[in-house]
């Protein structure tokens, strides 16, 4: 008997029987957030098509919970799964209310009579996904992030075991992601829910996924936990990032450096130098930072954004060497920025700096 719940097993995925993307292996636990990224066109829609049986396989098999996915009815296969999908839906003279209770649809008899606890679930799923209010519109009315509360709505009043979604986000502001997120999170962990969509937006998907697939041509490029996935090298290389950086340490993705000379250095600690070095960057004038510690929010940014950083290593007073470096950097500049350096006794030297750069001038 296999061991995972949903199991991808040597698939291979594409239209008319043309191999788009071969052999993909993914074992999937229950109750686990999965989350497909990589570039547009990549094929991350064509395996959730695939897997929903919107599509035929090419090769290999899709099993769920111990069965062959391509045995189970049509009916059967409905009380199990829901999927929401990109395709715009263009129902006529259906309301919010009458899209989710779609979703009841494999539970009632032939004639598709809601029962009064179907009705209950109905209210009960638009409650969850903040869509009360939506009940009595045109579904054709409302924006498309409405649009897309409404069939998560409608798919959480399926009562699934296995949630599909393919860019859920695509269409929500800031706001209603994290609120999208955070439901389907909630139905993983608390109700035992398999949950496989698809993500643009790699921060959110670092965030809340237990298992990321990175799908790239016609590979998968990678799979495992976020931590394993979600490093500088295999980002950059999943998308073929060359005009900047991805930084794991903030899940961001940041501009390149502005090229060139420093001719500012910032003296900053404990976060206070993130914006500055922004600003900076923004108005294209290259800048070195210091005294700074590797690990410290103000070293994982300067790394990438500064032309030079002058470090110490953790947890050691700074050095006389290190010192010496850093003023030289700041002559050199000839214009130092306090961005609210903060001294204690491992950094009092980063103080004589500061003190330096006021006698002479220098402090802009």
């Amino acid at each position: 008997m296999n061991e995972y719940y949903f199991h991808l097993d040597h698939l291979t995925v594409g239209y008319d029987k043309k191999p788009l993307i071969k052999d993909i292996c993914i074992g999937i636990e229950k109750g686990e957030i999965v989350t497909l990224i990589g570039p547009n066109g990549s094929g991350k829609s064509t395996i959730l098509k695939s897997i929903t049986r919107r599509l035929k396989l090419v090769g290999g098999n899709v099993e769920f919970d111990g069965k062959n996915l391509h045995e189970l009815s049509f009916r059967e296969l409905a009380t199990k799964m829901a999927v929401v999908l990109t395709e715009r839906m263009k129902p006529e003279l259906m309301t919010c209310h009458d899209i989710v209770a779609t979703g009841r649809y494999p539970y009632t008899g032939r004639l598709g009579m809601l029962t009064r606890e179907d009705e209950e679930k109905v209210e009960k799923a638009m409650r969850a996904v903040h869509a009360e209010e939506l009940g009595g519109r045109d579904f054709n009315a409302i924006s498309d992030g409405q649009r897309q509360r409404v069939l998560l709505a409608r798919a959480i009043c399926q009562e699934p075991e296995v949630i599909i979604l393919d860019e859920p986000t695509s269409f929500l502001d800031i706001r209603h992601k994290l609120e999208l997120l955070a439901i389907l999170r909630r139905m993983a962990k608390e109700k035992g829910i398999t949950v496989i969509m698809s993500l643009h937006e790699i921060d959110l998907a670092q965030k809340i996924s237990d298992k990321v697939v990175c799908v790239k041509g016609d590979r998968i490029a990678g799979f495992g936990n976020p931590e394993e996935i979600f490093t500088e090298e295999k980002i950059r290389e999943l998308y073929g990032i060359d005009n900047g950086y991805y930084d794991p340490c903030f899940g961001s993705v940041e501009l390149p450096r502005v090229v060139g000379k420093p001719e500012v250095f910032v003296l900053s600690s404990c976060g206070t130098g993130i914006p500055v070095y922004r600003k900076l960057q923004k108005a294209g004038i290259p800048f070195a930072a210091g005294i700074l510690y590797p690990g410290e929010c103000d070293y994982q940014l300067a790394r990438l954004l500064a032309s030079e950083i002058i470090s110490e290593e953790p947890y050691e007073p700074i050095s006389c060497e290190t010192y010496r470096k850093a003023l030289e950097m700041m002559e050199q500049c000839k214009k130092v920025i306090n961005a609210g350096v903060k001294t204690g006794k491992m950094n009092q030297k980063a103080g004589e700096l500061l003190k330096i750069a006021e006698e002479r001038g220098m402090l802009i």
